[in-house]
């Protein structure tokens, strides 16, 4: 392998090739058993010297707080603790690759979102981790958009599709518009694998990208109207859905929004709930399971058609408001307003209220002046009335999660 581009990081404007990362690797003896850090580069860094080396360590979030690390029973000292690593000399970049590939029993401790509750600590072996990474000549060129947290399950597949084909990595996460397209321009980006918000975040698309051959989206529920649009601008891109968790890894892919489940023995459907299996699941103390081994998603889903098996996905369980005893999707009021040529994006949630349990708000981003009434008249034909928000905020922006998606109360 040529001296070719490991990680452009638009945050810090530094770039790094793959023999900087090779020197890097061999330089350590010590290795921090948790992995706290700010800087791209070091995160990237220390995730491979563990891998070579086989040394388990804790990934967390570079935004957790000195209270978050208490309440997850992290210690200064724990910060500290080290581990001393082999002696071992790595030749090359294609040797240093290989020695990541073949180490598939090598564990990686996570932390879920903790958007329900405390966050979960969960330990993957490589093995599930690179579960859906391929990896052969077709994918050797490929240059990956990298804008996710590279703290979360979603950021490491990417990061390790990417890595194991001895890719170059253009970091897109929280970038703004201008930085992620002048990134693509000029770095002849070909896959990127996003959020929804991070896709609407670039609208509107004036011009067209033909080097992108795939937009991959995942984290938060598919949004067909959004890559209707996207398609004009990516007219070389395939498309795909992504469906992944911090407990399970990747398992599901599909064109559009609806997936198949191939094999019920893995996923199931159970009172409108997706249920996952055990044999899926990372290794935790922290998740309970039923007495058959199947781990509650708590993602409500609606079956498309039972023989093949597809369903789309609805809403998380604990997002549905309820208003005046019916239960709302904000999802699907959201995917109302963002039908409107000027929304780009738009928040929908609930307030309690005294006489109803909850009414519903919205806070919208427009690209031209609109007012309530304009949004009511467009959300009528669209929807029932009591999904139709009561109060419509339009703001500048909307606030996000760590992980790059909608932060919902």
């Amino acid at each position: 392998m040529t001296d070719k581009l490991f990680l452009h990081d638009h945050k810090s404007g530094n770039s790094y090739p793959y023999s900087l990362l090779l020197q890097d690797v061999n330089s350590g003896g010590l290795l921090n058993r948790y992995c706290l850090k700010q800087d791209l580069y070091n995160i990237f860094l220390t995730l491979v010297i563990a891998a070579v080396n086989e040394a388990g360590i804790v990934l967390l979030d570079s935004g957790f707080t000195d209270a978050e690390l208490q309440q997850l029973n992290i210690k200064q000292d724990d910060l500290s603790e080290q581990i001393r690593l082999n002696a071992t000399r790595i030749a090359s970049t294609e040797e240093l690759l290989q020695a990541v590939r073949t180490h598939t029993d090598w564990e990686l401790t996570l932390y879920t979102s903790g958007t329900t509750g405390v966050p979960k600590r969960i330990t993957h072996q490589l093995a599930s981790l690179i579960r859906a990474v391929k990896t052969d000549n077709r994918h050797r060129d490929d240059v990956w958009g990298f804008a996710y947290n590279p703290t979360h399950m979603a950021g490491l597949q990417v990061f390790f599709q990417a890595l194991l084909n001895g890719n170059s990595i253009i970091n897109l996460f929280e970038a703004d518009r201008e930085t992620v397209i002048s990134c693509i321009r000029d770095y002849g980006i070909t896959h990127i694998s996003a959020t929804p918000t991070f896709y609407r975040m670039l609208l509107p698309l004036d011009d067209t990208f033909p080097t992108v051959k795939s937009l991959t989206s995942g984290g938060e529920k598919f949004d067909p109207g959004l890559f209707a649009q996207l398609g004009k601008s990516f007219p070389n891109a395939r498309l795909r859905n992504i469906y992944a968790s911090t407990e399970a890894g990747s398992i599901l892919s599909a064109g559009d929004d609806a997936f198949s489940i191939l094999d019920d023995s893995m996923c199931r459907i159970q009172d409108g709930e997706l249920l996952v299996n055990n044999a899926l699941l990372g290794a935790s103390e922290e998740l309970p399971l039923d007495a058959d081994g199947w781990y509650a998603t708590g993602d409500l889903v609606e079956v498309v058609s039972e023989n093949p098996l597809r369903f789309r996905f609805l809403s998380r369980k604990n997002e549905m408001v309820n208003v005046g005893g019916y239960k709302v999707n904000p999802y699907e009021t959201e995917q109302a307003l963002q039908s409107h040529p000027a929304v780009k994006q738009a928040y929908v949630y609930g307030k309690a209220s005294s006489v109803l349990g909850n009414i519903l708000l919205a806070d919208v981003i427009t690209t031209q002046p609109l007012s309530e009434k304009d949004l009511r008249d467009f959300l009528a034909p669209l929807l029932q009335p009591y999904k139709i928000p009561r109060v419509i905020n339009f703001v500048t922006s909307i606030e996000l999660t760590r992980s790059g998606k909608l932060k919902r109360t």
